[in-house]
């Protein structure tokens, strides 16, 4: 069974930094590509990051040099790195990845940057 729990989200200033962990499990961890996704209020949901089993990442425009993504093979657990945070940012955050022929979606974790 494929879990993805979320931790980290929270209230914090504009201009300020969190860490968005996702522990996974019931997969083989280190053959995974891992996805950070988020959906602002009102808006569809939209890919942020994602780092592959090699270390490679990639990083939406919109976050490029302020977020990013890691992995820690030995804990099975993917993180992101959030500095100088804005407003923009305010979203619920999710873990993905793909597992055979599935999809996996954790269950969020929120984000609310203050102005």
């Amino acid at each position: 069974q494929v879990q993805l729990v979320e931790s980290g989200g929270g209230l914090v200033q504009a201009g300020g930094s969190l860490r968005l962990s996702c522990a996974a499990s019931g997969i083989i961890f280190t053959l995974n590509t891992m996805r950070w996704y988020r959906q602002p209020p009102g808006k569809q949901r939209e890919l942020v990051a994602s780092i592959t089993s090699g270390g490679s990442t990639n990083y939406a425009g919109s976050v490029k040099g302020r977020f990013t993504i890691s992995r820690d093979n030995a804990k099975n657990t993917v993180y992101l790195q959030m500095n100088r945070l804005n407003a923009d940012d305010t979203a619920v955050y999710y873990c993905n990845t793909l597992w055979g022929w599935d999809e996996y979606w954790g269950q969020g974790t929120q984000v609310t940057v203050s102005s």
